[in-house]
């Protein structure tokens, strides 16, 4: 599995955790068992990791959602927002720069065009003060 698609699982694995209130190992494992995906580490430590660190992630969203509370935003965009936050903030391995276009790349693909290019926003501040 290649990283893009390792993120791609990792985000649709934190937008499913929105919908759902069984634990993050239930969803997993649920996941890899009907989806037939192999969970890798970037996956494990991605996932687990934007809810570890979610109190700090979603105030990182909302100083830098100017004029937006964090309950307007869509799921979807607020899914890629966190996992593009944790890369940026907690994952030194992956440059800020491909965080960001990977983001800007699922939103465009799972959600709208204004989504992202508010998500496009909201990172590149976010990357300013990183």
């Amino acid at each position: 599995m290649t990283r893009k698609q390792a993120r791609e699982e990792a985000f649709i694995l934190v937008f499913e955790k929105e919908f759902n209130d069984d634990s993050l190992e239930e969803i997993l494992s649920l996941a890899e068992e009907v989806r037939d995906i192999e969970a890798d580490e970037y996956i494990k430590k991605v996932f687990f990791g934007v809810f570890q660190n979610l109190e700090d992630i979603d105030a990182i969203i909302s100083q830098n959602a100017v004029g937006w509370s964090i309950k307007r935003i869509t799921k979807t965009a607020l899914a890629i927002l966190r996992l593009a936050i944790y890369e940026v903030k907690y994952y030194d391995e992956i440059p800020v720069s491909v965080a960001i276009n990977e983001a800007v790349e699922l939103a465009k693909k799972y959600a709208t065009q204004e989504d992202a290019s508010f998500i496009n926003g909201i990172l590149s501040t976010v990357s300013k003060n990183a």
